[in-house]
C-alpha cells in the first residue's frame, strides 16, 4: 500500500493523505505546518493556489469522478 492516497472529491478538490511533500516549480517546497491531510484546488477559484480553499461551493463546480484505466503511455 502507497504512503500517499488521493482521492478525487465529488464536485471538489483532491485531499492528499499521508507522507508527501508539494514543491514549486523551482523545487521550493511549501510549508506545510506538519500537515498529514489537505486538499488541492481543482476548480481554479481558490484564493489560496494550489490549496483548497471551499471556492468550488461557490461557483458551481460540478465533477462526477469516476475511477478508469488510461490508455498505454506511447510507445509501450
Amino acid at each position: 500500500m502507497p504512503d500517499t492516497k488521493i482521492t478525487v472529491m465529488k464536485n471538489g478538490p483532491l485531499r492528499i493523505e499521508g507522507d508527501f511533500s508539494i514543491v514549486d516549480p523551482t523545487g521550493t517546497g511549501y510549508g506545510l505546518g506538519g500537515r498529514t491531510v489537505l486538499s488541492l484546488c481543482r476548480c481554479g477559484h481558490s484564493a489560496n493556489k494550489p490549496f483548497c480553499d471551499g471556492s468550488h461551493n461557490h461557483h458551481g463546480f460540478q465533477d462526477e469522478p469516476q475511477a478508469r484505466d488510461l490508455p498505454p503511455k506511447p510507445g509501450t
